[in-house]
């Protein structure tokens, strides 16, 4: 659905973007993560036919950005960082709009524009100018002319900024739903627990660059090292004559247990409570270590700048 191989923008003797290689299927939600600057809006605009790639090529529902802009443009639904508003459209008339130009026959329109107005909570605004909307309102607004033609490839740029946390959640409920309607999505955002929420995979751009991707679990492996647990054993236990299974390690010891890391905890930890359970050491609890997105996005940061220093 979404597929780009060593994509990249040159502006004058600068390469805001370096050789991007991704690749979303239908039905795959990517997020596409890093600080102000680092080219994530660059790769949506080539992804979107806006900016012609100076290397690379890329292909969007099926059809390729550089030579075929008109039917990429067709097929995809944006909501960027300026939401480009008409101030003195109200929001049916801004719908109904942006609904000719997609080529919506005029009941279709109507029908998708009253459903989208109604679902963001903008039926009682819905004939004051836009002008007149709140930031939140806007942001509403700018996301039900992304999703307006029902497109196969949605590319959001902080999809819920500005919005309060009621209707942050109902956008994100219906990001979800859309996942499952078969499309590909990709969203920009510095939401590190929405993303978590949301994201299949997670790309990791630093200086037009893609330092880490893959899924959260495979970043996790791949940034932080094995799985940590924390083992709490009962009131005098003694665990100095206990000991790992080979491949795992202690992190940490605590009065009422440790910390330890393994790369395979299916393995290790069952074997591990066995030879507690046999030396008559009472187990209160075992539990990983919660490791989220948020811990795996500064480690790459981490190594990346190191990377870059080096």
């Amino acid at each position: 659905m979404i597929k780009c191989e060593d994509l990249s923008k040159q502006f004058t003797n600068f390469w805001a973007v370096d050789g991007v290689s991704l690749d979303v299927q239908p039905g795959e939600v990517l997020a596409l993560l890093g600080q102000n600057g680092a080219g994530k809006t660059t790769t949506v605009r080539m992804l979107t036919a806006v900016l012609k790639p100076t290397r690379g090529w890329a292909r969007v529902a099926g059809y390729d950005v550089a030579t075929q802009p008109q039917q990429v443009r067709a097929s995809v639904g944006v909501l960027s960082e300026m939401h480009g508003l008409y101030t003195r459209m109200n929001a049916e008339e801004y719908l109904d709009y942006f609904g000719q130009i997609y080529g919506l026959d005029k009941p279709t329109r109507r029908r998708r524009g009253s459903e989208l107005i109604e679902y963001f909570g903008l039926a009682e605004a819905a004939r004051r100018r836009t002008g007149e909307y709140s930031k939140g309102m806007r942001q509403k607004l700018a996301l039900a002319r992304a999703l307006l033609h029902e497109p196969a490839v949605l590319l959001l740029d902080e999809p819920t900024s500005a919005m309060d946390p009621e209707s942050a959640r109902l956008v994100r409920e219906h990001l979800a739903s859309l996942r499952s309607a078969n499309r590909a999505i990709v969203i920009c955002t510095h939401n590190l627990s929405e993303a978590e929420t949301l994201a299949d995979k997670v790309a990791i751009i630093y200086r037009g660059r893609i330092h880490v991707q893959g899924t959260l679990e495979e970043l996790k492996r791949r940034t932080l090292g094995p799985q940590e647990f924390d083992l709490i054993v009962g009131d005098g236990a003694d665990l100095s004559r206990v000991s790992l299974p080979d491949g795992a390690e202690v992190t940490a010891y605590r009065a009422d247990g440790l910390r330890f890391k393994t790369p395979d905890p299916k393995e290790h930890n069952p074997r591990f409570i066995r030879q507690l359970t046999r030396r008559g050491i009472p187990v209160v609890s075992l539990q990983e270590v919660p490791r989220n997105l948020e811990h795996v996005y500064l480690k790459a940061m981490e190594a990346a700048e190191q990377g870059a220093i080096q």
